[in-house]
């Protein structure tokens, strides 16, 4: 399990970085004997391995990623004795395809994706939350042209509102849309896959509403849009999360003190972003590509320390997955191991 409510930077002592550094030197020592690969891709103990080998971690390009980011750009990797960088891929299909194949180490995703690689045979471990412990971190929400005459949730009942299916936004406009008292008969999905066409369509007024990510909702916002409703506030029915897959972590020899040193690197790269956010504007910008009305003006979340995604947050997906045919087979969550069970 990794560790949970690491202390702040500003008590994170040189001797516990010589520590992190040391638990990575161990694993080498135990790859020197024992044929140990940091990653997804190991075979065979007693197999000659490289021990340097680059740790890839996958994720889409959003500000969910940037204490990894952050941990890339100010050499904190290095700094725990790792070796590691991110990868960024333009659909969560394609990162989906990354993780099943090995391709990558660990990956930033969601609840949904991580429960269908599961159930598809790629069984994974989630980690640790990067967004979403708190309704204010991370933000979905639903956005409507001024031409559509859309203010309000009621507006939307039996209305098709711009959504890719399976996806947080999708779950987002359920749980908005019901918390507003629409039956679940009257809450309408048009499927849109591609984020920016959703948002286009929504601004010509093609589509009566869109289902949009924090970025997206902030853009409609500088550009006269209307903002219907986000879930930044009451329930919190959004998270995104750290996964390794599940094999990886059995077939490799001290995999956990793996994820407990990558859990340390987060830590840190959080603990120096919610200290100072202006500081790293630049580098979120740049990475995540934000649009340039909202560089100057997009809110840098709170990140949080790292600890696994609750039974509140992921019993509910599960169940919402399952109900909507996105699943096959039930799926429930165990907390203390962060892995599903068929």
């Amino acid at each position: 399990m990794c560790p949970s409510n690491f202390q702040s930077a500003s008590a994170l002592s040189s001797t516990r970085k010589y520590l992190a550094v040391l638990l990575v030197l161990v694993i080498a020592l135990s790859g020197i004997s024992g044929g140990l690969l940091l990653g997804c891709n190991g075979g065979s103990v007693g197999e000659p391995k490289e021990l340097n080998r680059q740790i890839v971690i996958g994720s889409m390009v959003t500000e969910d990623i940037l204490p990894m980011w952050v941990a890339e750009d100010e050499g904190i990797f290095a700094e725990y004795g790792l070796d590691a960088t991110v990868m960024t891929f333009q659909s969560a299909q394609e990162l989906s395809t990354a993780v099943a194949s090995g391709s990558v180490d660990l990956a930033m995703t969601d609840i949904m994706v991580s429960a269908t690689l599961t159930a598809s045979g790629t069984p994974v471990v989630m980690e640790w939350v990067t967004l979403g412990a708190t309704p204010a971190q991370g933000r979905f929400g639903i956005l409507a042209s001024p031409e559509s005459g859309i203010t309000s949730l009621k507006d939307l009942a039996g209305v098709p509102i711009g959504v890719g299916s399976n996806t947080v936004p999708e779950y987002v406009m359920y749980g908005l849309m019901r918390n507003a008292g629409i039956p679940d008969d009257q809450i309408v999905g048009e499927e849109i896959k591609k984020v920016p066409v959703r948002y286009e369509m929504m601004a010509s007024n093609q589509v009566a509403a869109a289902a949009l990510p924090g970025a997206l909702l902030t853009l409609g916002e500088a550009t006269g849009m209307v903002l219907v409703a986000d879930d930044s506030t009451g329930e919190n029915l959004s998270q995104s999360v750290m996964i390794f897959r599940e094999d990886a972590l059995a077939n490799t020899q001290n995999g956990l003190l793996l994820t407990e040193t990558l859990a340390l690197v987060w830590n840190d790269a959080v603990n120096r972003i919610n200290a100072n956010p202006e500081n790293y504007r630049d580098l979120l910008v740049e990475k995540a590509q934000l649009p340039v009305p909202i560089q100057d003006v997009y809110v840098i979340s709170e990140y949080p320390l790292t600890a696994r995604p609750t039974l509140e947050m992921v019993t509910p997906v599960l169940e919402w997955m399952y109900k909507k045919g996105y699943l096959e087979i039930e799926l429930t969550y165990n907390q203390a191991t962060g892995a599903f069970k068929k």
